[in-house]
């Protein structure tokens, strides 16, 4: 069985949304179908069938969290320093054509959310960093064309 790198607080958000799932969304669907049975035929009751579709949906990401957090392998990225980039890392970048800033932490797959600056180590700008160092420039090649980025810091929080 292959394990999932993971950071602390990706495993501990990924458990934090299978006990919702687990204790709040189930009973919630539970007393959506109930309710929905009341209303006499099931073959044309929308609400039951939208009841039943959700329960569908949180059962299968139940046992998708189950299967990562069992898997997940935490890297303690308190133990890490220095310059080289790693997984845990967040890097400060500068694009070379823009001067535009922005700062990514490294971070398994599972707990990846761009929008949070938590970039996935399967990306093309995650793998082109790893083993890099301050003051390093790299090239990722993206579906927008090739961008030139300078690692302008790198710390371990």
């Amino acid at each position: 069985m292959e394990k999932i790198p993971m950071t602390r607080e990706g495993l501990v958000r990924l458990e934090d949304e299978l006990k919702r799932l687990k204790f709040k969304e189930r009973q919630a669907i539970i007393h959506a179908i109930s309710d929905a049975r009341e209303h006499g035929d099931l073959s044309e009751n929308a609400e039951y069938h939208a009841a039943r579709e959700r329960q569908s949906f949180v059962e299968g990401r139940i046992l998708e969290l189950e299967d990562i957090v069992s898997r997940a392998e935490v890297i303690d990225i308190t133990q890490f320093s220095g310059d080289v980039v790693r997984f845990g890392a967040w890097v400060m970048l500068a694009d070379e054509e823009t001067d535009e800033e922005s700062t990514y932490q490294i971070v398994g797959s599972h707990e990846a959310e761009i929008g949070d600056g938590r970039l996935s180590v399967t990306s093309p700008l995650a793998r082109a960093l790893i083993g890099k160092s301050l003051g390093d420039s790299v090239e990722v090649v993206t579906p927008g064309g090739s961008k030139i980025y300078e690692i302008i810091k790198v710390d371990y929080r």
